[in-house]
């Protein structure tokens, strides 16, 4: 099955992925072509299917460890396939091909639980992740192989399973006469550092801390779950930023950590917020500056990475935001003033005619074509690992 797959000089596949916001579940039908570290990929059809609220809400109780019991993660996890195969179903429709047609989905699925960091409690040392949506039943619904699970193997080498989406991206948008950054702006931020002609081994990615998250919360509390998220950054654009708790925020240990390092909601979320929206209420806040500072401290945390982890090393000319946040003008225009006295041009995925809403489904496709084909999917030099490891399961459906 996965020679066949592999030796089709054209594959057609299918990437989900849903990330930290929970908004829902992003599917790419893409087309694939050539091998090796040149692949050609061709975005045939997106569509996001959002989760519907009372769902969303039970995947946000998994992210309390003691909310996640076996019984609700098991439950969770069948459920979600469910959800994922319909999304998948839905991007083959929008693309106008049968199932039949498509030779592989790849499944990012929804992380619950992220802990790279080795807990050697036991005698091993132990890194952790949990992503849930049944592979198994998003192969049996849509009648096609299924590849999920990627973050396990790279974790076994001992990565730290995170940053994935640096590997797709060395693929397809390395270029070698300028530095170029790639930042997405999900729940968490993330940017990825491709060196002029770099060789794989020069890449190196990381978290560079809360990218929509707080904000998310923010908007969330100002409008009693009404609103999730600052549409077009209006309640940022009419708030003050407040620099006393801008500078509070902007101490949190992680900002200084070595690389490699990632992060999530582990880190950044209920206590993290708390401690904003407190400040907030003591010192007289409106919502709009709590989101003001929200926003001031994600373009922050951006500028101050490339500063503090990139700049020694290399020059960049451009930074490319991808993620929710990129369509956030108020937190893209404080990024280009922040980025702007380094001589750092800030553009889109739009600006490129690329999607940046489907840049993390289109990469999982690239990265489930990669390991039917055998090939590392992975940059070690990114993760920690000990060595690239060929990341993901594979689900077979049964014969029909």
């Amino acid at each position: 099955m996965m020679e066949r797959i592999a030796n089709k000089p054209c594959r057609l596949a299918v990437g989900l992925m849903s990330g930290t916001s929970v908004d829902g579940i992003d599917a790419a039908l893409v087309e694939l072509a050539g091998s090796g570290d040149r692949p050609k990929v061709e975005l045939l059809a997106f569509k996001n299917t959002p989760y519907p609220e009372a769902i969303r809400e039970k995947i946000f109780g998994l992210f309390q460890p003691k909310n996640a019991t076996v019984d609700k993660l098991g439950y969770m996890n069948f459920l979600l396939g469910e959800y994922f195969a319909a999304a998948a179903l839905a991007v083959i429709q929008e693309g106008g091909v049968r199932p039949g047609d498509v030779d592989f989905i790849a499944s990012h699925g929804q992380t619950i639980w992220h802990a790279p960091v080795a807990d050697t409690t036991d005698g091993y040392p132990i890194r952790c992740t949990v992503q849930i949506g049944e592979g198994a039943v998003i192969a049996e619904r849509t009648g096609i192989p299924t590849v999920s699970d990627f973050r396990v193997a790279d974790m076994a080498a001992g990565g730290q399973g995170a940053p994935l989406v640096p590997f797709t991206e060395y693929l397809l948008y390395r270029r070698d006469g300028e530095t170029i950054l790639l930042q997405n702006i999900g729940g968490i931020g993330n940017m990825t550092v491709l060196p002029a002609g770099a060789a794989p081994e020069a890449v190196y990615a990381f978290d560079t801390g809360p990218g929509n998250m707080i904000i998310d919360a923010v908007m969330t509390a100002a409008t009693n779950g009404a609103e999730r998220f600052d549409r077009d950054g209006a309640a940022a654009a009419r708030g003050k930023v407040c620099e006393t708790l801008l500078q509070t925020l902007s101490q949190d240990a992680y900002y200084t950590l070595p690389l490699p390092k990632t992060t999530g909601r582990e880190h950044f979320g209920e206590q993290y917020t708390a401690k904003l929206l407190s400040y907030g209420r003591e010192n007289g806040l409106s919502f709009d500056d709590l989101a003001a500072t929200a926003t001031e401290l994600t373009a922050w945390s951006i500028a101050d990475a490339y500063t503090r982890y990139v700049l020694p090393q290399y020059r960049a000319a451009e930074l490319i935001a991808g993620g929710g946040g990129s369509y956030n003008p108020t937190l893209l225009a404080a990024l280009a003033r922040r980025l702007g006295v380094h001589g750092v041009h800030v553009r889109t995925q739009e600006d490129l005619g690329l999607s940046s809403d489907a840049k993390e489904a289109v990469a999982f496709a690239l990265l489930g074509d990669r390991f039917l084909a055998g090939l590392p999917n992975v940059l070690p030099t990114v993760t920690g690992a000990k060595h690239a490891a060929v990341m993901g399961k594979l689900s077979l459906p049964s014969a029909r």
